[in-house]
């Protein structure tokens, strides 16, 4: 997840929004914790389960954690001004999505993540113009067919 992370982190030049999908253990947070190494970041990543976001910043890129699995009611995001994270320049990172929607921006590039017994089965989907960008990016970055159809490239 580490590596994948990081490989991913080189794929996206800026912002986006990414819908990260997993049950409980299967490592969505070691995912954002690879991505936030890739990128530069020195320090330690936590979980914002409690705190329902956690900002980064590296360089000049501005990047929101969230772990919504606590979120009691969507409206809730309201009330913590969702909507100002959310910028052509912000990277968003987000997991349990599923109990925010209504109150946030669509997904760029959503992953799901599978737990298997040897390891995890990840599947990653564009949903935007910038989602098929960064998998032609992490294809170009990685040298790994990502089997990205032909009506994408």
């Amino acid at each position: 997840m580490l590596a994948f992370g990081s490989d991913l982190a080189h794929a996206i030049d800026d912002g986006g929004v990414i819908h990260l999908h997993g049950d409980l253990g299967a490592g969505k947070t070691t995912l954002v914790r690879g991505i936030l190494r890739g990128m530069g970041h020195q320090g330690t990543v936590k979980s914002p389960t409690y705190t329902l976001v956690e900002p980064y910043t590296i360089g000049k890129r501005e990047i929101y954690h969230f772990d919504l699995y606590r979120l009691c009611d969507a409206e809730e995001l309201e009330y913590m001004g969702i909507r100002d994270y959310f910028h052509a320049h912000s990277l968003c990172l987000l997991e349990w999505p599923e109990k925010g929607e209504g109150f946030l921006p669509k997904a760029d590039l959503i992953i799901e993540i599978q737990y298997l017994p040897e390891g995890r089965d990840l599947c990653c989907r564009a949903k935007t113009p910038l989602g098929h960008e960064i998998l032609l990016h992490l294809s170009d970055f990685t040298g790994k067919n990502l089997d990205i159809p032909a009506s994408l490239r």
